[in-house]
């Protein structure tokens, strides 16, 4: 085939897809493609005609570069096109984090004793003497601060220690604030304890506290029992069954129904049909007068709940190391939307 006819061709060339587009490239820029032939020729053409010869020739396998670097580049922009997503597609769902579930307890404790006018309190968690023991009727040497192993920390000649209970808390606010006084206490507590699965060296708490003019073991036992139906459900039954604390008298240990078979009985609640979920009693009179309030005027109630706990009977956890341990299958759990 000669230059004229090459000519023609490339000039009425139509590449339609990859497939005629790499036929093309194989005829006219291949390791045999056609032009070379043209290029052999080169030596039975005159030697003045042997420059011009040579010069249509280029022409000619720079006209097929072009054609086929225009061809490869169009087929490149159409393919990344057709990769491109979709705008108008719905988006998927993005990956959502997970609360803890302890932060979910907590949040439902406060929001329903915010109901009822509770607010929260907050305070440190290195605390004297004063605040975690002696405010609260542990006099020095009582037989009572050993109820509680306590963290010590050393820190010049008063005594601290990482608090035992957010009651501390409470204190505090019984100092700063006059009756009538309705709180909670949401917190960290730390005690000396083995960690197993039924037991931690640190938990958390809400305890609430209620002090005003004429106030009785009434209004505490409705307190409790609004509080056990909103966060069991309405059909959530108490007790309470006599107790000791050192900063409230009487004291009560408080037991709801179990949920998990309505009271008959059940592996979670030993076949009792009831579940220990906090302590409570009337605010002690020393501590009120150890607070700067006149316990002749004033009287009040004190419950204490252990966040932990709530959080094994709403979710039927187990093994409290679990919450402490940051294992992500088990914290996906929480999910919003997963169950």
């Amino acid at each position: 085939m000669n230059i004229e006819d090459l000519s023609k061709e490339l000039s009425s060339v139509v590449i339609q897809n990859e497939t005629e587009l790499e036929q093309f490239r194989i005829r006219f820029l291949g390791s045999k493609n056609i032009l070379k032939d043209l290029y052999a020729a080169l030596k039975d053409i005159p030697n003045d005609q042997k420059r011009a010869y040579g010069q249509q020739v280029n022409e000619l396998k720079q006209k097929a570069e072009d054609i086929y670097a225009s061809a490869k580049a169009a087929f490149s922009v159409s393919q990344n096109q057709s990769q491109k997503e979709d705008l108008t597609k719905p988006a998927t769902d993005p990956n959502v984090g997970s609360h803890h579930p302890l932060s979910l307890i907590r949040r439902e404790i406060v929001e329903i004793f915010n109901r009822i006018g509770f607010v929260v309190s907050e305070g440190p968690e290195i605390e004297d003497d004063w605040h975690n023991f002696s405010a609260l009727n542990f006099p020095p040497e009582h037989p009572a601060r050993d109820m509680q192993d306590t963290f010590f920390i050393e820190k010049g000649e008063q005594e601290w220690a990482l608090r035992t209970h957010t009651s501390s808390v409470q204190v505090r606010v019984m100092e700063q604030e006059k009756p009538p006084i309705r709180t909670i206490s949401p917190g960290r507590v730390y005690r000396n304890e083995a960690i197993s699965a039924r037991a931690h060296c640190f938990f958390h708490q809400v305890e609430g506290l209620y002090i005003d003019q004429n106030v009785s073991f009434a209004d505490l036992k409705q307190t409790l029992l609004f509080f056990a139906q909103e966060l069991f459900g309405e059909q959530t039954k108490i007790r309470l069954r006599p107790s000791y604390f050192p900063f409230t008298e009487p004291s009560a240990e408080v037991d709801v129904s179990c949920s998990l078979c309505a009271g008959k009985g059940c592996n979670v609640c030993k076949y009792t049909g009831w579940l220990e979920i906090m302590g409570c009693g009337m605010v002690d009179p020393n501590v009120l007068d150890a607070c700067g309030i006149d316990s002749k005027t004033y009287s009040g109630f004190a419950f204490g709940m252990g966040v932990e706990r709530i959080a094994q009977l709403k979710y039927r956890v187990t093994d409290l190391r679990l919450y402490s341990e940051n294992d992500i299958r088990f914290l996906k759990q929480f999910t919003p939307g997963v169950s």
